[in-house]
Formats: structure tokens, sequence, C-alpha cells
């Protein structure tokens, strides 16, 4: 509910990217393509740019913290088993909870997470650009678009 005595403010539409750190960029570009589909838009030996669609990842060499341990980002995926079977086979370690997250070899923490089972929603135009048209949402997804009058 917003407070009509507030000042007017910005707002937020979504997440266009985020920038990880990390200590290799060939390294990184290996790390996630092993189990992700994505375009390299741009590569230097300091940055990458990877885009799924119309979001991006931009690759930053330098990490130098302690690994994440609440900090974390979602990736959303057409196929999550795919994704652990291929993380699996990189050897990387789940962390205990109830979703399926992991730290990458730098320490960013990654959950990744079913598309069609959350409310964040692509624009169909860009599902069909991205070759995944036929994704649609479950009902449980669907059911907390409409209660905040998102979806019909």
């Amino acid at each position: 509910m917003r407070d009509e005595a507030a000042p007017r403010r910005a707002r937020a539409v979504g997440i266009n990217h985020i920038a990880l750190e990390v200590g290799d960029i060939d390294a990184a570009l290996e790390f996630y393509g092993a189990f992700l589909d994505f375009e390299i838009a741009r590569r230097s030996e300091t940055a990458a740019f990877v885009y799924f669609g119309d979001q991006f990842i931009n690759f930053a060499r330098g990490r130098r913290q302690a690994p994440d341990d609440r900090r974390h980002f979602g990736i959303a995926v057409d196929d999550k088993e795919l994704a652990r079977e291929r993380l699996t086979e990189l050897g990387v370690t789940f962390l205990d909870g109830r979703f399926m997250d992991f730290l990458d070899p730098w320490g960013n923490r990654v959950e990744i997470t079913t598309y069609t089972k959350i409310q964040y929603t692509k624009a169909d135009h860009v599902l069909r650009g991205m070759g995944l048209g036929h994704l649609r949402k479950t009902e449980e997804a669907l059911a907390e678009l409409r209660a905040k009058g998102m979806a019909p």
C-alpha cells in the first residue's frame, strides 16, 4: 500500500542484470556454460556479458571476499532437473536447505529455480525469441500472480 503523503518515487520494473565477481573470465564462462545455455555478447580478459534473452550476467574478474552465506541470486531455468544433473557431473555440492543452492567456484551463491513454478514472468515475445514459447506457468504460480492482479 502506498502512502499518499510520501514523495513520488521511481517504480522498480525488474532486474536487468547482475554483476558477479569471478577469479577468471574463461573459467566462469566454462563453468556456467556447462549447465546453462546462453549467448556471450561481449568478452575481454576482465569481463564478459552473457545474455538470457533480455537479461544478462556481467562476469567481472576480481573476487576477493569470502564465499556468500545468505546473499545469493536466482536463475530461472526451463528444466531444473537437467541443471541438477549437469551440476552434479561438474562435482558441485548443493547446500543444505529447501532450495537448489550451491556456491560457484568463486563463492557466489546461486539458486536454481523452475521458471514455470514462480511468479517471475518474461514477455511472450521474449520467450518465443529464446525458443521457449512452449513454457506455461503452473496453476500455483498463476494463482500468486492473480492475487496481485497480475494475471487473468
